[in-house]
């Protein structure tokens, strides 16, 4: 008698499918992140949004309402007494808060943190080369982060690379304030210094003096 082949391909999960409208089991399929039209089990709901009376209602004429509009009943405060929910098709629903998402993201400012490195006894020519870039870096939004790191014996110096830090966080009062003094860890005196929100422009002030000084609506001179 001749032994039929065995089947050792994939096989379909054991387990009733959801019927339409039915909440899947755990480990079923992916859920959606709200309750939708027949997986809302409030008794009421409260319905808010465009084109509709917004009110207390029944669920089932909530759900009436949004079957005439052609649309879903969204459930987006599960929590809230009675549960608040949207008429909106789902779609549209989530793509609106997927967008919604992305542009605070785009919103959130990342912070950057420059790193300027100092010696203990760092000439002027150096000083005012490495506080010019401090000044473009607090200028375009980030943070300072300056050090003087002290090798060897070096370390003899730190109340010397604590004055050169005081003095950087001076020159820099314009353009940024003091988030963390002069700490020591190891070998190195950090401060950071983060960017004011407004930036005050010589230009313009200098330019507002000179109107001031001479305006424009004064009448030039006549020679005859």
């Amino acid at each position: 008698m001749e032994k039929k082949p065995q089947f050792n391909g994939p096989r379909r999960p054991g387990g009733p499918r959801p019927r339409p409208g039915q909440r899947p089991r755990p480990g079923q399929g992916k859920q959606n992140p709200h309750a939708i039209n027949d997986q809302i089990r409030a008794k009421e709901v409260r319905l808010v949004g465009d084109n509709v009376e917004q009110g207390i209602y029944p669920i089932e004429k909530a759900m009436r309402i949004a079957r005439d509009m052609e649309l879903d009943l969204i459930e987006i405060s599960p929590n809230a007494e009675p549960p608040v929910c949207r008429v909106l098709d789902y779609q549209k629903f989530l793509y609106q808060q997927k967008k919604r998402l992305k542009e605070q993201k785009a919103k959130a400012t990342k912070v950057v943190v420059k790193e300027i490195r100092f010696g203990p006894q760092t000439d002027d020519h150096d000083y005012n080369f490495k506080l010019k870039h401090a000044v473009g870096f607090l200028k375009e939004g980030s943070k300072v982060k300056a050090y003087v790191f002290f090798r060897g014996r070096s370390i003899l110096f730190k109340e010397q690379g604590e004055v050169l830090l005081l003095r950087f966080a001076n020159d820099l009062e314009e353009y940024g304030k003091v988030e963390m003094m002069p700490v020591l860890e190891g070998k190195r005196m950090t401060i950071m210094l983060t960017p004011l929100k407004t930036v005050p422009k010589k230009d313009s002030k200098e330019s507002d003096g000179k109107d001031a000084s001479t305006p424009e609506s004064a009448p030039k001179p006549t020679t005859e």
